[in-house]
């Protein structure tokens, strides 16, 4: 007999801690045996009880030897329909965060300021796909104040699943760039997939924060009934770069008193992710002054934005992913800085299709527009088009001949799609 979505709602009340992974198993936890291209979690449904689970739950019925492994049709829509039930006894704010380029650091800016002032609960890392979102809701805990989720996506109709479980109240969208163009069939089929999230917001009386920079939104937008907007002309918050080197710094001038924010976050690109959390922090009644000590406290991490110094090189670790839209504006930027002895490491991007090898040739064309002291290209479609700089198949090569050079003085810019793995250049 199939266990119902109200009695393993009941299990989680006595259990609450979920996971999917035997290696991670805690004392008390319930077990998602999930199933992949390469394994069956429902073998392993009994090594998760002998590690101290409290019950695995399965939906394959000869792996069920006693009352602890509970059967169900499907163990992934298990999991995402007993996170929709969670999700129903919250009457909070969700706030969901999607968007080509910029969503996790986006979610980890307006976490740290609504924390201030609320009991705040987040996606960790990037846990923003369908095992990601549900086990994140399955995290928050009855004291929570609001919750702040991450979703990531590669093809339609992604968003608009997350959405049936994490039934949002409010959404940001931070853009839509040419990222996993394979995946949405192009540059439309981007904005029609992340849009996905404000049909939700449209068809729920939900409330949305737009930034009118770009115009592309405001057609996205139109009739959603509550949109509060960002930019650096127009909306309820505005803003503009006072300097990006070596850290952003952005002058508040409409929103709040005027005020200066000295964030540790590389790159001007990312004005936009800390206007929209002020935004987020103004309409949710976050004092200013909150609002920017937690913006100027957040140090990025996880090869997002970061600066290092290591051997005498000023690094910008920016390899946790990337797409022509992320590419474009990492390298203009870098190109921007007053330094000497620039070398872009720079890594294939993935999930283009059929656009490939032409974004990676106007890459080419992109970085051949500057004066750089060493390029060096490493896998994916740079090894397919033409071009005159030092290229290794993988990043490991590339490591090794960087060590090799004992070089210092320079600085780095190191970006990558993430099976690039390009963190491994500077490890």
């Amino acid at each position: 007999m199939f266990i119902s979505t109200e009695a393993l709602y009941a299990i989680y009340k006595q259990y609450p801690s979920v996971t999917t992974d035997t290696r991670k198993i805690g004392k008390g936890d319930i077990f998602f045996a999930l199933k992949g291209p390469s394994f069956n979690g429902n073998a392993f449904a009994r090594q998760a009880i002998d590690a101290g689970a409290s019950y695995a739950v399965i939906d394959e019925a000869e792996y069920a030897t006693d009352d602890r492994f509970l059967l169900t049709t499907d163990v992934l829509t298990a999991l995402q329909n007993l996170a929709r039930y969670h999700r129903q006894q919250f009457n909070i704010p969700f706030i969901a965060i999607t968007g080509s380029n910029g969503k996790t650091t986006t979610k980890e800016l307006v976490h740290a300021v609504l924390s201030t002032t609320y009991k705040t609960y987040t996606t960790t890392g990037n846990l923003n796909n369908h095992i990601g979102v549900p086990l994140t809701i399955l995290k928050i805990k009855p004291d929570a104040e609001m919750a702040v989720i991450e979703m990531g996506a590669n093809h339609q109709k992604e968003i608009e699943g997350y959405c049936s479980y994490t039934l949002p109240t409010h959404g940001i969208i931070t853009n839509c760039g040419k990222a996993h163009l394979e995946g949405f069939g192009g540059i439309e089929g981007v904005r029609k997939g992340k849009g996905e999230l404000y049909d939700f917001l449209r068809a729920n009386n939900g409330v949305a924060f737009v930034c009118d920079d770009f115009d592309y939104f405001h057609t996205m937008a139109a009739g959603i009934e509550e949109i509060h907007w960002y930019g650096t002309k127009n909306g309820e918050v505005t803003g503009t770069v006072l300097q990006s080197e070596p850290f952003l710094e952005v002058a508040i001038s409409k929103g709040f008193e005027p005020m200066n924010i000295k964030t540790e976050l590389v790159g001007s690109y990312n004005i936009y992710n800390v206007l929209v959390a002020v935004l987020a922090g103004k309409y949710f009644n976050v004092a200013a002054e909150k609002i920017k000590e937690a913006l100027q406290a957040y140090s990025p991490s996880n090869s997002r934005s970061q600066l290092v110094e290591k051997n005498g090189n000023h690094i910008i670790l920016d390899a946790y992913n990337a797409n022509p839209s992320s590419m474009l504006v990492a390298i203009e930027n870098f190109a921007k800085l007053h330094a000497d002895n620039k070398m872009l490491f720079l890594g294939g991007m993935m999930e283009l299709g059929n656009e490939s090898l032409d974004e990676h040739k106007k890459l080419i064309e992109l970085i051949a527009k500057y004066t750089w002291k060493e390029v060096i290209l490493v896998g994916g479609d740079f090894k397919h088009v033409p071009h005159n700089y030092r290229y290794f198949d993988t990043s490991v090569l590339a490591a090794e001949w960087w060590a090799a050079q004992q070089s210092a003085g320079n600085y780095l810019l190191v970006k990558g799609s993430r099976s690039m793995m390009m963190e491994k250049i500077v490890s």
